[in-house]
């Protein structure tokens, strides 16, 4: 039986991951963080599926959860590994405590790469995959989301010095971008948005606020848009087990759009098409 390491599983694409992967019949070990609601993950779960409880920026919590799935994969090893847990955070580069991105870059990177260090040894046992959760925002650029983007863009980096560090051991790496996807990450956001703008002081009001409610409306309008999270569950999967699979995977028609228009459009067009699709 083929197994894989999915963290972040309790919500959003990371259980719709678990759900398409246990059905597959794969012994799936869903990492959660503790103080969760499991009632989806443990709804209809077989006894392939795993519930360990993980931080991934605990290092205690990350051996931890390597023990566990040592002890249920024997010499077997480890065929998956998917990053997957992340945060939202919207708020001005300006105004940004710096409490709050380095808790960006430790939970949406840092995390990431101390659990695929921790399991690099089971994974190379069976010439596994490993499957990173990135985003379009790891290629493109929002307003009021510098953090979670450079978190984004170190772990696209991340995910290609894995696929050439890891070539001689046969270990495949891929990067998962999706566009705007159904998931609580765009509540939130909106949480955080809304916590940025309480504590605004006159000035910061004077130099944002027009714009910070501006950018709130338009994720609201973004949001009701967004597609299932079973379109980026198909992804990893053929990620983790086509004979060929694609080093990225872009998710939903925006997604494709923003790739190819940054390409091919000068920065500053490029900037004007994003202030007006966030009514900026």
């Amino acid at each position: 039986m083929q197994s894989v390491f999915i963290t972040g599983a309790s919500s959003g694409i990371g259980l719709a991951a678990t759900r398409e992967l246990e059905w597959r019949g794969w012994q799936v070990f869903a990492g959660y963080l503790p103080g969760e609601n499991l009632d989806a993950l443990k709804s209809g779960a077989s006894e392939r599926l795993t519930l360990i409880p993980v931080d991934i920026t605990h290092e205690a919590d990350i051996e931890a959860a390597l023990q566990i799935v040592m002890k249920a994969v024997g010499s077997g090893g480890l065929h998956g590994l998917v990053n997957n847990a992340g945060i939202g955070l919207s708020c001005p580069i300006e105004t940004m405590p710096m409490v709050a991105l380095r808790r960006t870059l430790e939970v949406n990177f840092l995390g990431h790469v101390a659990v695929t260090q921790a399991f690099l040894p089971l994974v190379r046992r069976v010439s596994g995959r490993i499957i990173n959760t990135t985003s379009i925002l790891g290629r493109v650029v929002t307003p009021f989301s510098g953090a979670y983007c450079a978190s984004k863009f170190a772990l696209e980096a991340f995910t290609d010095a894995l696929r050439l560090e890891l070539q001689p051991w046969n270990i495949h790496v891929a990067a998962i971008e999706p566009d705007i996807i159904r998931t609580p990450i765009w509540q939130k956001t909106i949480t955080s948005l809304d916590e940025f703008a309480a504590e605004l002081s006159p000035e910061a009001e004077y130099l944002y606020g027009r714009r910070y409610r501006a950018m709130r409306q338009s994720i609201i309008d973004i949001a009701a848009q967004a597609i299932p999270a079973e379109r980026v569950a198909a992804a990893i999967t053929h990620a983790l087990t086509a004979q060929r699979p694609r080093t990225r995977y872009l998710v939903g028609n925006e997604a494709r759009f923003a790739a190819l228009a940054r390409r091919l459009l000068p920065d500053r067009l490029f900037d004007t098409l994003i202030r007006r699709r966030y009514s900026l």
